[in-house]
């Protein structure tokens, strides 16, 4: 596949730029492992999965189930992240936002970043077995191995489509939470997957568009790389639209009242609109808004979950 097309909007980038993860450049081994962990990227995940344990439960579902859970789930996400850029450090030295990166810059070698990353998904596994429930676990655990084997090692480098795909990985921690309150997996926590999978697209391909010259120059073909400008942007869109509607459909499936249902409506709106405004004056800068917004947008949405939740039933 073609990664040389020229985008619409040029992407005017400095080392040490806005970013999807840490800046800084680690100096100590400690600080290297902290890393390989990404855990600004895991705070995100963790935001979707407490409100989804208190839809689940229809309350607090106990302290300890909730600690468990982010516990494990952090665990093994930073195990994800670190297998990640074991895989990645050859195109995250091609790129300044990732090229301080501990495997890029030799602070820490692969085989002990891949030991560190086995080791907390091992961990993780035997966390959500024993607090939680072997489904749980098994969950998380195939949450990894899609995000390593199908989204990294497969598609990133050869599809366009690569974090529509690979994004479903990212949508796993809802069917942990619930799973791990009711060990089981219901109607509301496939509604609840499928718009953690459609928010990924318009979330990534906004940072993609302010990076769009580092992708290039890595080879990756993220899709504001292959395509023209306003035809990556349309897709934003589309996959907004998308997102706004089956947040609408959570309403009747999960029973959720009138604050969920307003603060779906108004956030809903505000991201569909800033999907649109960057189409129409496209620029590095109003795709970070977008960025931002998006990150906003689901955590102001999961939390009218649990206040909703909370309020309805008195608890």
């Amino acid at each position: 596949m073609a990664v040389g097309a020229r985008p619409l909007v040029p992407s005017r980038l400095a080392p040490g730029g806005v970013v999807h993860g840490s800046t800084r450049t680690p100096t100590t081994k400690l600080q290297g492992y902290i890393a390989l962990a990404k855990l600004r990227v895991v705070e995100l995940l963790l935001v979707t999965t407490v409100p989804t344990m208190v839809l689940a439960e229809r309350g607090w579902p106990g302290t300890w189930l909730v600690i468990v859970t982010l516990f494990g789930g952090t665990l093994a996400a930073a195990g994800a992240n670190a297998i990640n850029m074991v895989v990645d450090r050859d195109i995250d030295a091609l790129m300044a936002r990732t090229a301080g990166r501990p495997l890029v810059t030799g602070l820490i070698t692969p085989r002990a970043a891949l030991v560190f990353a086995i080791g907390l998904e091992v961990l993780a596994f035997g966390v959500l077995w024993w607090g939680a429930n072997l489904l749980s676990a098994c969950l998380t655990i195939s949450a990894t191995l899609f995000y390593v084997f199908v989204y990294t090692i497969w598609l990133k480098r050869t599809s366009r489509q690569n974090i529509v795909i690979g994004g479903a990985a990212g949508a796993v921690p809802v069917l942990v939470g619930w799973s791990a309150v009711t060990n089981s997996v219901s109607w509301t926590a496939v509604v609840l997957f499928v718009l953690m999978f459609l928010w990924t697209p318009p979330h990534f391909w906004a940072l993609a568009i302010r990076h769009v010259d580092e992708y290039r120059a890595a080879g990756v073909p993220m899709l504001p790389v292959v395509v023209p400008m306003e035809q990556a942007i349309r897709s934003m869109v589309v996959y907004t639209a998308l997102l706004v509607v089956t947040s609408f459909v959570l309403v009747p499936v999960a029973d959720l009242g009138w604050i969920y249902g307003i603060t779906a409506v108004l956030s809903g709106i505000g991201f569909l609109w800033g999907t649109i405004d960057l189409g129409r004056r496209p620029s590095p800068q109003r795709s970070m808004r977008v960025f931002a917004y998006s990150i906003t947008y689901v955590s102001v949405l999961f939390a009218a979950i649990t206040v909703d939740v909370l309020v309805r039933y008195g608890v």
